[in-house]
C-alpha cells in the first residue's frame, strides 16, 4: 500500500497506483459496488501510463490538497498526471480529472479505460462517440469521457495511445453517475478551478502546529472523507489484511462513532474549523434518532451497515474480499463517553446548540443506564466490563459538565467520580496501574486514553503508573502495540498501533516530558506511505503498512498531536 495515493471529494475516493492505475473507486459513494477493484481481484481498469518499462515512478499532493500529481522519469523524458476528484461534490455523479504533461522530452502514453460495476461484474455497454466525448453504460451507471476521442474499442475496454511534446498538456475527464449525466460534458479548466478553490477554501494553514505541512495534509485527508451529510468514513477501502492470513481484514466505508469523535476533538484541538462542526453534526443526529441504542457505526447516510458478504474475489494478498461488517450486533460503552468529549470540546470554541445539547443529555442518559453493563470495548472484542469503557465515559461526563449549568454539571460529575471509583474497586492492578478488566490483568495501550481525556488528574499515581507500564511492555522501537495477545513477541501478533503511538506523544506531553514526546510523535509520524497517507497498523520489522488505507483515525491522532505539541504542558489542577 506503501505507493497508492488518495484522491477524494468527500463522497467516494481513488486510489491512484504507481503505473497510474486507479486501483480501486467506489461510485457513487463510499460504500457502493467498486467500479475499479484490482486492489482486491476485481475488475475495472482507468490507467495512464508511459509506454515502455523502464521508467522511474515518484509524486506528491499539493499542499494542504488531495489533489495529486504522478511523475515518471522514463528514459525520454520526464511526464506527469494531475489526478483529482472534482469538487464541489455531486452525491450522485464522480468527476475524475485527469492532467497529462509533458515535462521534458515527448510523452507516449497508453490510456486505458474499462469502467466494471459490481466489482467488475459488468463490462461497459453501449458505448459511442459523438463530438469526441464517448458515453456508455456499465451495470446501472452512466459513464462520459472526455479527451479520448481517438480511442479504439478492444476487448470491450477504450485505448488509446498519446505522444505528447515537451510542454504540451492533455485532459481527460472522466464522469461516472448513477442517474442520466448532463446535456453538456464538464468545462474541464473551471472544473480544475474550482477543485483547487475549494481546497484552499477549505483547509486552515495551521501554522500553530509542531508539524504545519503534515497537519494541512492529515486534514486534508480528514476534509476528502467527510461528505455532506457530515459522516467520516474510518477508511476507504475494504478487504485490506491487518495480518495476512489471519482473517482480520474488514470493511472500513463507513462512519464509525469513535472515530468521528477522535477526528471531532483533533480538529477542536486546532481551531474552530467546519470539519469540527461536520462531526458534531452527524453525532447528533444519530443520538437524537437512537439514544441509548447508539450503534457503534452508520452507513455515510446514517443507516444501518449492512452485514457481511462475500465477493467471491481472490481479494488483496493475505485477505479477503467481504462487504458489510459485523459491528451492527455489539454494544461500545465508551462511544457515549467519546461524544460527550466531542460536543466538550465543541463547546469550548461555542459550537453548540440547542438540539446538540439535547444529544448530549441522550448520551448521558446512556451512560446512567448502561455504564454497569459489559461491552465489546475499542478493540471491539468480547463482552467484558472494560476499563478504558468505563473511563472515558467518565471523562466525557467530567468534560461536558464544564460547559452545563452548575446543578446539571454537579449531577454529572458526581455520576463520573462514582464511575472512576468503582472502576478501581475492580480493575486497578496491584502495580498500581489500570488493568484491561477485573478478569484481564494485562496493560492495554487504550487506557492512555482516560488521563488524556480529564477521567484522572494527569499526575495522579494511577496515570503515572499506566504512561510507564505502556512504555515498558507494549513500547518497541518508538512505535506502541495496543496490548500482548499472547505468549509470542509483539511484533509476531500484529503491527504496532499508530493511534496509540500518537496517543503516548500527548501521554508523555502532557505529563511534562516535551523531548520524549516528540521521539514519539516523529517516529509514528513517519510510519506512513510513500504518499504520506497512513493505516492503521504499522509492521515495524518489515517496515509495511498494514490494515485498511488510508486510517482516518489515525491522520487525526496525528494532527490532535502536532497541535498538542506546540504548545508547552498545561498544569494539572484538577484535584
Amino acid at each position: 500500500m506503501r505507493e497508492y495515493a488518495m484522491i477524494a471529494d468527500g463522497e467516494r475516493a481513488a486510489l491512484i497506483g504507481p503505473h497510474g492505475d486507479v486501483a480501486w473507486m467506489c461510485v457513487p459513494r463510499w460504500d457502493s459496488e467498486a467500479v475499479f477493484s484490482s486492489l482486491i481481484g476485481g475488475g475495472g481498469r482507468f490507467a495512464v501510463t508511459p509506454v515502455g518499462s523502464r521508467y522511474v515512478w515518484g509524486g506528491s499532493y499539493e499542499d494542504g490538497t488531495l489533489i495529486w500529481t504522478s511523475r515518471w522519469v522514463t528514459t525520454d523524458g520526464i511526464v506527469e498526471c494531475r489526478e483529482a476528484l472534482a469538487q464541489p461534490a455531486d452525491e450522485h455523479r464522480a468527476v475524475l480529472l485527469r492532467r497529462l504533461r509533458a515535462v521534458s522530452g515527448l510523452a507516449t502514453m497508453n490510456v486505458v479505460l474499462e469502467v466494471g460495476a459490481g466489482f467488475g461484474r459488468h463490462g461497459m455497454t453501449r458505448l459511442k462517440c459523438e463530438d469526441g466525448v464517448w458515453t456508455g453504460r456499465s451495470g446501472n451507471l452512466y459513464l462520459r469521457l472526455a479527451g479520448a476521442s481517438e480511442a479504439t474499442v478492444h476487448g470491450g475496454a477504450l485505448h488509446l495511445h498519446l505522444d505528447l511534446p515537451a510542454g504540451t498538456d492533455h485532459d481527460l475527464v472522466l464522469e461516472l453517475a448513477d442517474q442520466p449525466l448532463a446535456s453538456a460534458p464538464v468545462a474541464v479548466d473551471a472544473a480544475w478551478s474550482g477543485t483547487e478553490r475549494s481546497w484552499k477554501d477549505s483547509v486552515p494553514q495551521l501554522l500553530d502546529t509542531t508539524a504545519p505541512d503534515d497537519a494541512r495534509q492529515s486534514y486534508a485527508v480528514l476534509r476528502g472523507m467527510t461528505g455532506t451529510s457530515g459522516a467520516m468514513v474510518a477508511a476507504a477501502t475494504l478487504g485490506l489484511p491487518e495480518r495476512a492470513q489471519e482473517q482480520r481484514n474488514y470493511d472500513y466505508r463507513y462512519a464509525w462513532i469513535r472515530d468521528q469523535c477522535y477526528a471531532g476533538q483533533a480538529i477542536a484541538a486546532c481551531g474552530p474549523y467546519p470539519l469540527l462542526d461536520d462531526a458534531v453534526r452527524f453525532i447528533t443526529s444519530r443520538l437524537l434518532d437512537d439514544g441509548p441504542s447508539l450503534k457503534p457505526a452508520y452507513s455515510v447516510t446514517g443507516g444501518r451497515v449492512p452485514d457481511e458478504a462475500d465477493l467471491n474475489l481472490v481479494g488483496y494478498p493475505g485477505g479477503s474480499a467481504r462487504t458489510g461488517n459485523w459491528v451492527n450486533n455489539q454494544f461500545q460503552l465508551d462511544t457515549f463517553g467519546e461524544t460527550l468529549l466531542l460536543f466538550a470540546a465543541a463547546a469550548s470554541h461555542d459550537r453548540l446548540d440547542l438540539q446538540n445539547w439535547r444529544a448530549a443529555e441522550a448520551a448521558v442518559q446512556a451512560i446512567i443506564d448502561r455504564w454497569q453493563e459489559p461491552d465489546a470495548g475499542i478493540w471491539e472484542l468480547n463482552n467484558d466490563t472494560w476499563a478504558h469503557s468505563r473511563l472515558i465515559c467518565a471523562a466525557g461526563l467530567r468534560a461536558v459538565a464544564a460547559h452545563a449549568p452548575a446543578a446539571q454539571g454537579a449531577q454529572w460529575t458526581s455520576l463520573a467520580d462514582n464511575i472512576v471509583a468503582d472502576t478501581a474497586r475492580s480493575c486497578l492492578h496491584p502495580s498500581g496501574r489500570w488493568q484491561r478488566s477485573p478478569s484481564d490483568d494485562r496493560v492495554d495501550a487504550a487506557l492512555l486514553l482516560p488521563t488524556l481525556r480529564g477521567a484522572i488528574p494527569i499526575h495522579d499515581p494511577r496515570s503515572l503508573a499506566t504512561v510507564a507500564a505502556v512504555r515498558a511492555d507494549l513500547g518497541r522501537e518508538g512505535y506502541v502495540y495496543r496490548f500482548s495477545q499472547d505468549a509470542r513477541p509483539l511484533a509476531q501478533t500484529e503491527g504496532a498501533f499508530l493511534l496509540c503511538g500518537f496517543n503516548m506523544a500527548m501521554a508523555v506531553h502532557q505529563q511534562g516530558d516535551e523531548t520524549e514526546a516528540m521521539h514519539w510523535f516523529e517516529r509514528n509520524r513517519a510510519a506512513c506511505s510513500t504518499t504520506g497517507l497512513f493505516t492503521e497498523e504499522y509492521d515495524v520489522e518489515q517496515r509495511q503498512l498494514r490494515g485498511n488505507f488510508p486510517q482516518a483515525f489515525v491522520h487525526a491522532a496525528m494532527l490532535e498531536t502536532a497541535g498538542r505539541l506546540a504548545t508547552p504542558p498545561a498544569p494539572d489542577d484538577r484535584a
